[in-house]
C-alpha cells in the first residue's frame, strides 16, 4: 500500500506575506515620523511619553512564560504621559509591542524592558 507524502505547503503563505508587509510599513512609519515613544522603567511604573496624541494598545509578554501576558489600552487624548503600574507584573524581561494610531497614520513599535 502506498501513502501520500505530507503536504508541506504553507496554505497561509499569501496572507502571512500581506501581514508582514503591513507590519513592516507601520514599523517604518515610526522611524520616518520620529514617533517612537520615550519609555522609562521605574520601581513603581513604566512611564510612556509619545510625541503626539495617540490611541492604541501595548501588548506585554514575557519570553519565559505566556501566563501573565496582557494587553493595555493606550489613550493620551490630553497629551500627558501614560503610566503603567508594575507592582502586579512578574519580575524579569518583558517584550512590549506598541500598536497605535495618530493623525490617521498607523504605527508599530517593539521594545524590551526589565521589571525589577
Amino acid at each position: 500500500m502506498f501513502t501520500a507524502p505530507n503536504d508541506e505547503y504553507d496554505h497561509q503563505y499569501y496572507e502571512d506575506g500581506l501581514n508582514f508587509d503591513h507590519d513592516y510599513n507601520r514599523e517604518a512609519q515610526v522611524t520616518k515620523d520620529h514617533a517612537q515613544p520615550s519609555i522609562e522603567v521605574d520601581t513603581c511604573c513604566i512611564k510612556l511619553s509619545f510625541p503626539q496624541i495617540i490611541i492604541g494598545k501595548v501588548r506585554m509578554s514575557r519570553p519565559s512564560s505566556d501566563a501573565s501576558d496582557t494587553t493595555i489600552i493606550l489613550d493620551n487624548k490630553n497629551g500627558n504621559p501614560i503610566e503603567i503600574l508594575t507592582k502586579h507584573l512578574a519580575k524579569g524581561n518583558w517584550q512590549l509591542v506598541f500598536d497605535w494610531k495618530s493623525n490617521s497614520k498607523a504605527y508599530l513599535y517593539h521594545y524590551e524592558i526589565y521589571v525589577k
